[in-house]
């Protein structure tokens, strides 16, 4: 969780711009396609769908799709620190500003209340999916004409703890329905900046200047939250001028996840070697290993959490260009680096050309597994790349050809990855669960997640 204060300067519009934030490309719909979706609308508190899906929720019902909007809590821990106001009177307010808003998007008579506590949402979570469940089934058209349905959430990662719940809830229940999934940032244009890798992954959708004026006078609504509440300290506006100076853009910003049939993954691995192709095609070192802080700092903790100080046999997955591979060779005395894109194998090769013991192949996993027993294995950043059953294939993999008291190291991103059903969190959740092996160490941080698991030694042996 990121820690931060609305209080906070931030990171100032101009930023964000001056990054090239209005040149990233277009949410790949037209009008004719979003209008035969039906959307289905979250937001954690009063005033969330404003901000950062208002413009689009004014297009979608101006060209006649079909909207519904559930409000999870009435934001009543807005302004803990006010004399003036109570939870319950926020509360009140919070709700008649919400249906005031929703009506200057064309939405009046479109939402659902659900009544959850502020700041608890992520102990609601079946309540919540059970909601989503059954708005989508609502917008989802009859079955003589059924629609594909899309829904739009705060951001999984955005820093806020019922922002993040609710965008994991709502990510959950798209994969399980096949339904697309458009993610919307708040809180994080406030604490993120350019250098953080999010938002280059995002889609634009443009706000012709009738949504813009709509989004305009639903924000103006959320008097709450805009205007301060008295001249009382603990009263003061929650969202500052330069905050909502995000929100006044001529587009919104959103993480897209298409629709599919329900079970089938966005992506298989099957498909690995031509997506991981042109990533490498665009350049030479496309996650910035060689001059990346994060990256420098992520192999060096990686290579600390190794329980022994040398291997027989490594196998690393997901090689990429070598980077890691060549901080693993002087600890194995064997390695075996794969990776699915053949442009990948071949930078990798050339890097560690003078390390005899390091063979790097082009293989895309679980599928073409190689042949052998290791006492080492390394995936990192590599898990969410893969379906649900295909990394449940993986695991299997793995507990066949590691050896008794070898070593599984996992490495992943905490933050959703665009496009793909996993995250960091589930990869790891799943390789516990599958495996069921002894964990030697875990350390996690904002951005990555560390674990090494230890397979059972053989019968007879004490557990160190």
């Amino acid at each position: 969780m990121v820690t931060f204060s609305h209080a906070d300067l931030g990171t100032a519009e101009s930023t964000w711009m001056a990054a090239g934030l209005s040149a990233a490309p277009e949410l790949p719909l037209d009008s004719g396609e979003l209008a035969a979706l039906g959307f289905v609308v979250l937001a954690a508190h009063p005033d969330d769908e404003t901000l950062g899906a208002g413009g689009l929720a004014a297009s979608l019902r101006g060209l006649g799709a079909s909207v519904e909007v559930l409000l999870c809590t009435a934001g009543e821990g807005s302004h803990p620190d006010s004399t003036t106001h109570t939870p319950e009177r926020l509360a009140a307010a919070r709700l008649e500003e919400f249906a005031a808003a929703l009506t200057e998007l064309g939405l009046d008579g479109r939402w659902r209340f659900l009544g959850l506590p502020d700041r608890g949402l992520g102990l609601h979570a079946d309540v919540i999916a059970d909601a989503i469940r059954q708005a989508a089934d609502g917008v989802a058209g009859t079955p003589s004409e059924p629609r594909d349905v899309v829904v739009v959430a705060p951001y999984r990662a955005d820093g806020h703890a019922d922002h993040d719940a609710l965008g994991a809830v709502a990510a959950d229940v798209a994969a399980e329905g096949g339904h697309g999934l458009l993610e919307y940032p708040i809180w994080y244009w406030h604490w993120a900046g350019p250098d953080d890798s999010d938002w280059r992954e995002w889609t634009r959708f443009h706000l012709e200047p009738s949504a813009r004026e709509a989004k305009a006078r639903a924000m103006a609504a959320h008097a709450t939250q805009v205007l301060p509440l008295s001249t009382a300290p603990g009263d003061e506006a929650l969202l500052s001028e330069g905050f909502l100076r995000h929100f006044a853009r001529g587009f919104e910003m959103f993480a897209w996840t298409a629709p599919r049939k329900p079970g089938e993954p966005s992506h298989r691995s099957g498909e690995a070697t031509e997506i991981f192709d042109r990533v490498h095609q665009r350049t030479e070192d496309p996650w910035n290993y060689g001059s990346s802080w994060y990256e420098q700092r992520k192999r060096a903790l990686t290579l600390a959490a190794l329980p022994e100080a040398t291997y027989a046999a490594g196998l690393e997955i997901g090689c990429s260009i070598g980077t890691l591979t060549a901080d693993l060779a002087p600890r194995c005395r064997s390695l075996l680096a794969v990776d699915a894109s053949g442009v990948a194998v071949e930078r990798a090769r050339q890097r560690l050309a003078g390390a005899n013991h390091v063979t790097v192949e082009q293989a895309v996993l679980p599928s073409a597994w190689p042949a052998g027993s290791f006492d080492l294995m390394v995936v990192s950043e590599v898990g969410y790349y893969l379906a649900r059953d295909e990394l449940a294939g993986l695991w299997d993999r793995v507990e066949a050809a590691m050896q008794p008291g070898g070593a599984l190291v996992l490495c992943h991103w905490r933050h959703p990855v665009t496009g793909w059903d996993l995250d960091g969190e589930s990869v790891h959740a799943l390789a516990r669960e599958r495996l069921g092996w002894r964990q030697a160490g875990m350390y996690r941080e904002r951005d990555f997640l560390l674990e090494v698991l230890v397979a059972p030694a053989p019968a007879g042996t004490a557990p160190e």
